[in-house]
């Protein structure tokens, strides 16, 4: 049933895709049903079974946290907490969950700050900014590891979101005008790292401690005798 759901989102992502390219007065309608697949392929992802369902509530909550504290730290540009949150939830709960909260984060905040064509590709950055955390996850209970490795991401997501601007407005696709791009942004580039810098010091662990304790309780199963 999950692989027949995932096809079908996967379909429905490249119809409204392809809807974007060609009918560009319908783009912001199409791409938000890309969006929305992306997010039901990532919702039939998840394993079914045992603790499913409790599961995906708690990445739709921690995914409001994280877009809360997106629209909350708006005022203060390029900061903003959805890649720690991120990647402690795919370090503590796996990639599939971390991938859900980093899209659906960033799906859900642009509601406030602003949908476009940025919106998918946000939502891929920031779920791959999960996976990551749940590939290194052993090494991300140390609070300087994590502080390190949220502050490659940051940069990594924005250079990723760049290298998109780039791609997309820019007629003349140069090293020269690719620099350009980069140096412009090198400013919320830096404050996105540096921002996950100070989250994960000041939180990170702590907030990882607490989701290990969530999963291990979702993946318990009570046997009666």
């Amino acid at each position: 049933m999950s692989r027949t759901v995932i096809g079908g989102a996967a379909a429905a992502a490249f119809v409204a895709a392809a809807w974007a390219a060609t009918t560009p007065r319908q783009a912001a309608l199409a791409l938000l049903l890309l969006a929305a697949a992306l997010l039901v392929a990532g919702a039939a992802w998840l394993e079914p079974g045992l603790g499913a369902s409790k599961t995906l509530a708690l990445v739709a909550t921690l995914a409001a946290a994280a877009a809360g504290g997106r629209v909350l730290f708006a005022a203060i540009p390029g900061v903003q907490p959805v890649t720690v949150i991120a990647v402690a939830a795919g370090a503590a709960l796996g990639a599939r969950a971390g991938f859900g909260v980093g899209a659906l984060a960033a799906l859900a905040s642009n509601f406030f700050l602003g949908q476009g064509p940025w919106t998918p590709w946000q939502m891929l950055a920031w779920g791959a900014c999960g996976a990551v955390g749940a590939l290194l996850a052993p090494w991300l209970r140390r609070r300087v590891v994590l502080a390190g490795v949220t502050f490659v991401l940051g940069l990594a997501f924005s250079s990723f979101m760049d290298l998109w601007n780039w791609l997309t407005f820019y007629d003349q696709h140069t090293w020269a005008t690719l620099l350009a791009t980069n140096a412009r942004g090198l400013p919320f580039d830096l404050a996105h790292a540096i921002g996950n810098v100070v989250i994960a010091f000041i939180a990170g662990p702590e907030l990882l401690e607490l989701l290990d304790r969530y999963g291990r309780r979702l993946r318990t199963e009570v046997v009666w005798a």
